[in-house]
């Protein structure tokens, strides 16, 4: 196991702002080279000022991880400017909630592209240098509705269930290179994006106002509280640094709300 991520190089996706941001923060306090990759041109902002505080390398990339070719090219420069990337952790993706009925095939592609080829094409292009280099940590999110469902979000739900099915077969393949891939299942994460579109779209589509909502779903969590962005941070963490023996695994941070 490693003591501390000093030079190795940390890709995060999502990480203008929220968990990605969060995660990337963490690993720049270990001494990481973090390659910041989001859609959102305030990832460059954002990695910048990390860059300053915490004196270590930083780069912010705009990046639409949907587009396989530029994401491999992407990976390529990446390795050639830092050197092998270490840890890629899968955390962009977008959330959507209406009734089943009124899903549409724009809606579903738009679920799957993001959720689902973002993610896979982000490993493909990660991959590549962890064989040549026999070690490696990719970290991809799903989600609780991954595992059980939630209505109100089919297709949200069957992107997040691939996402653990793609990271066992992951597993399977790189594990004779010494490449771990786990995904981690968090509940309702609070102080977040994801929740806010959420919380919105249950108030809309069950007529409830957010605080009824939020009374509603940690009524049924057993720990009494929505999810944090520091459990997950630091859920993240762990896999990156430790859990060498940890391979295919889809962990719940649920507050026992998950329980599989």
């Amino acid at each position: 196991m490693l003591d501390n991520l000093k030079d190795k190089v940390c890709v995060v996706t999502g990480a203008a702002r929220s968990i990605g941001l969060g995660i990337a923060e963490k690993y720049c306090k270990d001494g990481a080279k973090v390659v910041m990759i989001d859609i959102n041109p305030e990832v460059v902002k954002e990695a910048e000022r990390l860059s300053k505080e915490y004196e270590t390398i930083v780069k912010g990339c705009v990046l639409n991880i949907t587009d396989r070719d530029a994401v491999l090219k992407f990976f390529d420069d990446i390795v050639q400017e830092l050197g092998p990337v270490y840890t890629l952790v899968n955390n962009a993706g977008i959330v959507d909630q209406r009734p089943f009925e009124e899903i549409t095939e724009e809606q579903i592609n738009r679920q799957m592209a993001v959720n689902v080829n973002g993610t896979l094409f982000c490993c493909q292009g990660a991959a590549k240098s962890m064989k040549e280099n026999k070690e490696g940590r990719i970290i991809n999110f799903s989600s609780k509705s991954g595992k059980t469902g939630s209505a109100l979000m089919a297709h949200y739900s069957a992107a997040k269930g691939a996402i653990i099915a793609l990271t066992h077969s992951l597993a399977f393949e790189l594990a004779s290179f010494n490449i771990q891939v786990n995904c981690i299942c968090p509940g309702i994460t609070d102080a977040t994006g994801v929740w806010s579109e959420v919380s919105s779209g249950y108030t809309k589509n069950m007529n409830l106002s957010r605080e009824e909502i939020i009374k509603q779903f940690t009524a049924k969590i057993p720990l009494k509280r929505l999810t944090n962005i520091e459990d997950i941070i630091e859920m993240v963490f762990f896999l990156t640094l430790k859990g060498d023996y940890m391979t295919g695994q889809a962990y719940n941070i649920t507050g026992g709300r998950e329980m599989h």
